[in-house]
């Protein structure tokens, strides 16, 4: 994977922690527990292909006790709003973006800090499935009342496009309104780069362009027993690894794609990519402050990227 115009997306899957309407009355011994997902992209993003094959695997693994359903392309809540659901336990588990709840946890918009712009995903990996993504998985659990699965899906890649002149490097970003899917840290950049943000979701973005604009609750996972846990559990990990490779083939086959269509590509030098981290960095002290990521997840990512360089 080559390194580009762009920042790495991630989405988290979790389980929520309040008890849904269906779960407060009590369900007789032989009924399955409901498990409502709720994803807005559409069927076929691989996020959706990755979390269907997960709830089909943990129904099977878990023989008849929890009953899976996957609601997609927004029909229940858009990302945007899952949180919300998430937390007054109105779906059982959802797989958002982390830059869509970073209206609830402040920390989930660390993946914007200047110290992890364009590195290995190797590096990135280290970072979410170490220490200071279990500092991060603390702080979703309490505000969402939710319990995080396992780690992280990667979502690949988000380009920066342009309709109307050519980006062969950052410098041409500069005036431009460049769309943004959340987060403050993604607007920060923008506008860092001379560019103007504007923060759109993505259901909204087809319209948005024709326009010319730019779990549920703690309470399901409680009322599962150690052994439906610990297959919830197990499922995700011994399938994240799979889910990952398959979205890193999905981004390569995509740009292709694009590529035949006649899109073209501009990939920085890692050279150019470490310069541009490096005039950013001097800022991350005060970015960190505004869009509220705590210190001390700073500090077990500066630990992670030191140990990485």
């Amino acid at each position: 994977m080559t390194l580009r115009l762009t920042r790495r997306d991630f989405a988290f899957a979790s389980m929520a922690a309040l008890a849904a309407p269906a779960l407060i009355r009590s369900a007789r011994a032989d009924e399955p527990l409901r498990l409502r997902c709720s994803l807005d992209t559409a069927p076929s993003h691989l996020r959706n292909v990755s979390v269907r094959d997960f709830l089909g695997k943990v129904e099977a693994a878990a023989g008849g006790k929890i009953k899976t359903e996957l609601f997609e392309s927004g029909q229940l809540y858009p990302d945007l709003e899952v949180g919300k659901a998430l937390i007054q336990g109105q779906v059982e588990m959802a797989a958002p973006g982390s830059w869509t709840i970073t209206g609830i946890v402040s920390d989930a918009d660390c993946f914007q800090l200047p110290a992890l712009y364009g590195q290995p995903i190797e590096l990135i990996h280290r970072v979410i499935d170490g220490k200071p993504g279990q500092y991060l998985n603390t702080q979703i659990q309490q505000k969402l009342r939710s319990h995080v699965v396992g780690p992280y899906l990667d979502l690949g890649f988000q380009n920066w496009y342009s309709a109307n002149k050519p980006v062969t490097s950052l410098a041409d970003l500069k005036g431009m309104k460049i769309r943004n899917s959340g987060g403050a840290g993604q607007a920060w950049r923008a506008r860092f780069l001379g560019a103007i943000p504007n923060t759109t979701a993505w259901p909204n973005v087809p319209l948005a362009l024709s326009q010319g604009t730019f779990d549920g609750s703690q309470m399901f996972w409680d009322k599962l027993s150690p052994d439906l846990q610990k297959i919830v559990t197990d499922v995700w990990a011994q399938n994240i690894p799979a889910y990952r490779t398959n979205m890193a083939a999905a981004q390569t086959k995509a740009r292709a794609m694009l590529e035949e269509h006649g899109v073209k590509f501009t990939d920085p030098t890692e050279e150019q990519t470490a310069t541009a981290r490096k005039s950013m960095l001097p800022e991350q002290d005060q970015l960190s402050k505004d869009i509220k990521v705590s210190p001390e997840l700073v500090k077990l990512i500066m630990a992670e990227v030191g140990s990485g360089s």
